[in-house]
This record gives C-alpha cells, sequence and structure tokens, in this order.
C-alpha cells in the first residue's frame, strides 16, 4: 500500500469522472476520495486501445524488414516483454500524487522543469493522434471502396477522416470515464474481428515463410535488433501516459503490485498481441505475394480480403481506430493545460482536437508533414525514453515519497516548495537528460539524418537505447555527486 507521507492538498470542486458526463478533474490533485478506477482498467486501455491500425502496424515492419515469420515473431515477443518491463513502473506516481506523470516528474525536474515531459506528451499524443487518424481512416476508406467498388477513395477518405475526428473530440472532452468504456467495447467486438481474420488471411499464411532474404539492415541479427527494439520503444512509450489512468486510482484500495501487473500484462499481452496479428497479417501477405515493403499495409490487407470480410476492416478502421486516438487527444489535452494552466481539460482538450485534425488534413495533401511525423515519432524516442528512465529511478530512490501540494506550486503561479529548486528546476535532472538525449541523437537513424554511431552499426537507428542507457548511467552517478535537498527525500527511515 501506499504510505501516508505528505497531507493531500485541499479540494478545490467536484470531480466527477462518470460515464456518459463531462469529466471536470484536470492536472489538479484529485482526493482519494474521487477516485473510482481500478488496475484492471489499465489493461483494457492498453489492449483495447491497441486493436487498431496504427498500433498493429508495429508487427508489419519486422517482415517489411525482411525477417522470416519466427525471428519476426521473436523479435514482437522480446521486444514487448522489455517495453512492458519499462512500461510497468510508470504507473506507480499518480496514485501518490494524483495527478499525471509530467506534473509529477516535477518532483524529479523541478515544478518549471516538468514542462518537459508536458511538451513530450503532449507533442507525441498529437503525432499518435494524427497517426491513428490516418490508418483508421485508411483502412476505412479502402474497404468502402472496396465494397462499394469506388475506384477513387479520396473522398470516402476525407468524410472518414471526418467522422473519426469528430468522434474522438467527443469521447476525449467527456473523458476518462467514457474512454474507459470505449476502450472496453473494442475488446470483445474489435477483438472478434481480428480472431475472424486470422482463419480469412490462414490460406496465404505458411508458418515456415522465410523472408526476403533482403534485409533492411544489412544482416539478420541486425535487423531483429531493430525490430525487437521498434517494439520496445511503441510500449514504453506509454510509460508517459500511464499517470493520465493512474491518478484515478486509490492508492490505499489498490496494491503496487496489482498496477504495475496491470500495465506489465497490457504492455506484454495487450499490445503485444496486436502487434503479432499485423506480424502475422504480414507473413500471409508477404508469402502470397499480395503485399510487399514499398507497398501500404493497410491497403494491402484491404485488397486481400474477401468482401464479406470487408465490414469487420470498416469496422476496425472506424471504431478502434477512434479507441487509440482518443487516448492520444486525451492525454494531449492534460498536457495542454498543464503547458497553459488557465485552460481547463476541456478548453485545452478541444484545441488538442482541432489540431490533430489539422494535422491529419494537411497531412493528406502533403506526403512531407506524413513523412514528418513518421521520423518525429522517430526522434521522440531519444527525447523520451531517458525522461521514463530518470523518472523510474528517481520514484525508486525516493521510496515513493511525493508532496501532492508542492507538485502544483507552477499550475497556481505559486514559488516555492521542496520542488522548487533552483528558479523551479532541478539542475541535475534536467541536465542529465539533456545529456543522455544528446548522446541518444549521435546513434539515431532517420530519413532526416543518420548519426555518427548509427552509420556504424549499420545505419540501425539505436538512438533510444543509447539515451535511455546513457540515463541509467548518468542519473544515479549525479545525485551522488550533487545530493539533493534531504526535504524531497521524505521522512528517515
Amino acid at each position: 500500500m501506499v504510505p501516508d507521507l505528505a497531507a493531500e492538498p485541499p479540494r478545490a470542486k467536484s470531480y466527477e469522472d462518470r460515464i456518459g458526463r463531462i469529466e471536470r478533474c484536470g492536472i489538479e490533485h484529485i482526493p482519494e476520495s474521487e477516485r473510482r478506477s481500478a488496475p484492471r482498467n489499465l489493461f483494457m486501455i492498453l489492449f483495447g486501445g491497441s486493436l487498431t491500425f496504427s498500433v498493429i502496424i508495429i508487427g508489419w515492419f519486422p517482415i517489411a524488414f525482411g525477417l522470416g515469420f519466427w525471428p519476426a515473431a521473436a523479435a514482437v515477443v522480446a521486444g514487448s516483454a522489455a517495453g512492458a518491463a519499462m512500461l510497468a513502473p510508470m504507473g506507480l506516481m499518480g496514485p501518490r500524487t494524483g495527478t499525471n506523470n509530467p506534473v509529477s516528474s516535477g518532483a524529479f525536474f523541478g515544478v518549471a522543469g516538468r514542462i518537459v515531459g508536458s511538451l513530450l506528451e503532449a507533442t507525441a499524443s498529437l503525432a499518435f493522434a494524427a497517426l491513428s487518424i490516418w490508418t483508421g481512416g485508411d483502412a476505412l476508406a479502402g474497404a468502402l471502396a472496396a465494397f462499394f467498388d469506388i475506384e477513387d477513395a479520396t473522398v470516402p477518405r476525407l468524410a472518414a477522416y471526418a467522422v473519426l475526428s469528430v468522434i474522438v473530440t467527443l469521447v476525449s472532452v467527456l473523458g476518462h470515464a467514457n474512454m474507459v468504456a470505449a476502450q472496453r467495447f473494442m475488446i470483445p467486438t474489435a477483438g472478434l474481428c481480428l480472431l475472424v481474420g486470422i482463419f480469412v488471411y490462414a490460406p496465404g499464411f505458411d508458418v515456415s515463410y522465410p523472408g526476403t532474404g533482403e534485409y533492411a539492415f544489412g544482416s539478420a541479427a541486425a535487423t531483429w535488433v531493430v525490430s525487437a527494439l521498434l517494439c520496445a520503444s511503441t510500449v514504453a512509450s506509454y510509460g508517459a501516459y500511464a499517470g493520465d489512468w493512474t491518478r484515478h486510482i486509490s492508492g490505499k484500495l489498490h496494491t503496487d503490485g496489482s498496477i504495475m501487473r496491470a500495465l506489465l500484462f497490457g504492455g506484454l499481452f495487450g499490445m503485444g498481441g496486436p502487434f503479432m496479428w499485423g506480424t502475422f497479417t504480414a507473413a500471409a501477405l508477404f508469402g502470397s505475394a499480395k503485399g510487399g515493403a514499398d507497398g501500404s499495409y493497410v491497403l494491402d490487407l484491404v485488397e486481400a480480403t474477401p468482401i464479406w470480410f470487408v465490414p469487420a476492416l470498416i469496422y476496425l478502421g472506424l471504431a478502434s481506430g477512434t479507441a487509440q486516438a482518443v487516448i492520444n487527444t486525451y492525454g494531449t489535452g492534460l498536457d495542454t493545460s498543464a503547458i497553459i494552466p488557465r485552460l481547463s481539460r476541456v478548453q485545452a482538450t478541444l484545441i488538442a482536437c482541432g489540431l490533430a485534425a489539422v494535422l491529419v488534413y494537411v497531412g493528406q495533401f502533403s506526403a512531407a508533414v506524413a513523412d514528418t511525423v513518421s521520423v518525429f515519432l522517430q526522434l521522440l524516442a531519444c527525447f523520451s525514453i531517458p525522461w521514463i528512465v530518470i523518472v523510474a529511478i528517481g520514484h525508486r530512490r525516493r521510496r515513493g515519497f511525493y508532496d501532492p501540494d508542492a507538485l502544483q506550486v507552477f499550475n497556481r503561479g505559486e514559488r516555492g516548495g521542496i520542488y522548487w529548486f533552483r528558479h523551479g528546476f532541478n539542475v541535475t535532472g534536467m541536465a542529465v537528460w539533456g545529456l543522455a538525449t544528446c548522446g541518444g541523437l549521435l546513434f539515431a537513424s532517420n530519413a532526416w539524418y543518420v548519426g555518427p554511431g548509427a552509420a556504424l552499426a549499420g545505419n540501425a537507428d539505436l538512438g533510444f537505447l543509447v539515451a535511455g542507457s546513457a540515463a541509467a548511467v548518468l542519473y544515479p552517478l549525479a545525485v551522488r555527486l550533487f545530493p539533493e535537498p534531504p526535504e524531497v527525500l521524505g521522512p528517515p527511515g
């Protein structure tokens, strides 16, 4: 159980979080008495939100990189397990602080320095939201075009983007309880579509599919490592969002172990399962010459689908695409209100949904924008993974102690408190994050540039791995050389 180490901030208003009603709580502290969620909802969010093509496509990449089915499947399992292990501890701050992870990170970066986490989550969520609407809209439009024999799918695609954007905005504005309900609905419905899809695409699947023989990263071993890292970074990247959900969980009613297990299984099975479905269908498409690395996975899948299963793809594009985008725009709304405290959660969420819709439509007419988002998400791992590592180590080092009231100083426009450090910034934490990020960028490899370290490793993108490792080594050393104020460590003993 979570020890009662600091008094809760005084209650300021009603924190209603119910299905069908607009959630009133934003990044301010949620009192224990108002938290009605449970660890099982974490698994539901990760699983239900992953039954969508923007997540499934991660499993397509190992096959597109040239791996055979068994090596690709092994990379998915290993990567999902590693990512889930990094994700699990990131759910432990919310029940203690009553707010999301970026605001909670003020304990390690300073109440002003935690803006780094808010910016990272806000921009990542926005990009992922656009990606979810893009892939969901493409699947929906492609399926509609196939079902109604439409030659030019441009109009259906634009209409699909609009429908998805409206639904995403509605659910995101309603808030946490409604988001959880949407994910719960996805599991039996979208899950059934994917289960039936196994039988639909099985005729083209060969379990001994050997791969293309041409590896994207020079060798089978290097390509396997990159594929595993891709899965790991995708799962781990949800660590920044975990507090969006766990802040609604009572630390007095639920143990750390139950929260970590829910996130571990959610990352390994809830996200790893859809990855594997993508690997399975990719092997079926490549093995039957109905797909290729140069094509569009979603459109190739639609073309290989019998007409009777097209409605299932329409549902996957519409419903599950919406579910994933809701997770992202909900998080973006919270972080926008954290960056601009005078905005309420609802106002910030409306702005976030509007920006996501604009990004989607601009990207539809400009391939450069879509490519930019893809590269941005690759680079973002170099910035976010060391942040996650520092927060996880800091949480363990301080034995889970936080002062919830002191974390809210910046949001109230005040100064002071145990997390003020130097002008609101913890120089030690900020410096380690900056150094680790720069080190990671030297090993990054993407369409914009190849770092000197990546060039030595066969152009494999090892940026986030190097950045995370550097943070894991430098942060414990830094806090030994530059001890933190004793009050941030909590009561002795």
